[in-house]
């Protein structure tokens, strides 16, 4: 039988020393940093999207942009093609 731990027991097990070692390869390097502002408004939902998910902020933006790429690992280029309405009279 598994035992599901709770957020105090995760807390105190991830607090010991030889519970924080990698398990296993890297998945891959992130090697660059982008600032990016958010409103708000945005941010907030952001962090409640991710919250609810169980990821960091981060890993959460990551991800969307990936999505948004139309790619899961981001390897090589992609031309994101301009939205058919950009410029067009409203």
């Amino acid at each position: 039988m598994t035992h599901t731990m709770t957020p105090d027991e995760e807390y105190e097990y991830y607090a010991r020393a030889e519970n924080q070692q990698p398990q296993g390869p890297a998945r891959r390097r992130l090697d660059a940093t982008v600032p990016v502002r958010f409103t708000a408004e945005i941010l907030e939902q952001v962090r409640a999207a991710a919250a609810a998910e169980d990821r960091s902020v981060s890993s959460w933006i990551r991800r969307a942009v990936e999505h948004e790429l139309g790619s899961p690992t981001c390897t090589g280029a992609h031309v994101v093609p301009a939205h058919p309405d950009k410029g067009k009279p409203q």
